[in-house]
């Protein structure tokens, strides 16, 4: 019992503490520098903009994406439509004389079928693939094209930036900037085993092994592991979006994500394999199954904690530490003000995150997967 007490704490803890740790004493990747290319050297770019029943937005984000700085001879802009009912293709094919392709899914298969039809109209060397509630700064996809001439690099991703209603900028606290410094571990290391969902490029190649039943942003990092290649993280290019307000929508998108997420491991299970997938394998295991294993580990040492007791303060001291640490997450969730408080908002966010991450886990072995996809309302 001693022994599976500890052997639990440092489960707890693994992914969040030792894990970036370890990457920090692995070797870096030595980077090329790419200086940023003329305009007659930058690659030819598609921009596949994945909607379903977009009609409130759309015309924003085309607005955004036509004004991007970059050659328009070498700028392709594709809107994927996930089999839209409403207006949003209507309001697309009125900027045909713009530039703008409509490429309809024959019928309605979720995101990642959309972008596989968006893939195959798309004629470009690198293709960008974003949503409608991402805005693109106009200078994102010339810094997103030098990242390429690096031959390792496969795919880059963007980091996202969260704003408000009244275009404040929010979600900097301290889980989003830990999440962004163990991105830039990984990118270094083996390369990425997630890109930004909401925005990133690849190259063509990668994109050839294309899996509409898995989520792109992980699908698309594994395709570079097995070329050889690496997906990479690119810190001073954003993807801006709202930030999603409600807390019932953000739970169930954490657990969609995470539902998503084990179907792409069940259906890849080769990336578990260090001796085929090296370091890439070692940061999936990591970063994703040590990491939605946690809610279980939490659990299997709140038990043995309880089963040790009198037998020494160590087990005394680590029963009061968990009841203050659930009292806070209880208070967070009963006193929407008590997150106002740093330590309280942390905890609760942590807490609610294991939760989704249980749920999702148990609604995954009960059958339960998520293929058709409705974007957030932000």
């Amino acid at each position: 019992m001693e022994f599976l007490f500890y052997l639990t704490a440092v489960m707890c803890a693994y992914s969040y503490f030792l894990y970036p740790l370890i990457l920090k004493l692995l070797p870096e990747r030595e980077p090329v520098n790419c200086p940023p290319p003329a305009d007659d050297a930058l690659p030819v770019l598609s921009l596949i903009i994945t909607v379903h029943n977009e009609q409130a937005r759309i015309r924003d984000k085309l607005e955004n994406s036509l004004a991007i700085d970059y050659p328009q001879e070498r700028l392709e802009i594709i809107v994927a439509s996930d089999f839209s009912t409403d207006d949003t293709e209507s309001i697309v094919e009125s900027y045909a004389d713009k530039g703008v392709k409509l490429v309809r899914a024959d019928e309605r298969k979720g995101k990642e079928y959309a972008q596989l039809c968006g893939i195959r109209a798309s004629s470009g060397e690198i293709l960008v693939f974003s949503d409608v509630a991402t805005q693109i700064p106009q200078d994102a996809l010339r810094l997103l094209a030098a990242r390429f001439c690096d031959d390792v690099v496969g795919a880059v991703s963007s980091e996202d930036q969260f704003i408000s209603n009244d275009g404040r900028v929010v979600g900097e606290g301290a889980y989003v900037k830990y999440e962004m410094w163990l991105r830039r571990l990984e990118s270094r290391r083996a390369g990425l085993v997630g890109l930004s969902g909401s925005f990133f490029a690849a190259r063509r190649e990668v994109c050839e092994q294309w899996d509409i039943c898995a989520p792109s942003d992980f699908n698309t990092a594994l395709n570079c592991a097995k070329l050889g290649m690496v997906a990479i993280t690119c810190p001073d290019v954003l993807g801006i979006y709202k930030d999603v307000k409600d807390p019932g929508l953000e739970y169930r998108r954490k657990m969609r994500t995470v539902i998503r997420g084990i179907t792409a491991i069940a259906r890849h299970p080769e990336v578990l394999n260090p001796f085929r997938m090296g370091g890439f394998a070692f940061q999936v295991w990591s970063h994703k199954i040590m990491r939605w294993g946690v809610p279980w580990f939490m659990l299997a040492f709140a038990i043995i904690t309880l089963l040790m007791q009198g037998q020494g303060w160590v087990y005394t001291l680590a029963l009061y530490a968990q009841l203050a640490f659930y009292g806070l997450a209880l208070a967070g969730w009963l006193l929407p003000l008590a997150r106002e408080n740093t330590l309280v908002r942390l905890i609760y966010f942590f807490v609610q995150t294991n939760l989704a991450l249980a749920v999702a886990t148990v609604q995954f072995l009960s059958g339960k997967r998520m293929t058709v996809w409705t974007p957030s309302q932000r």
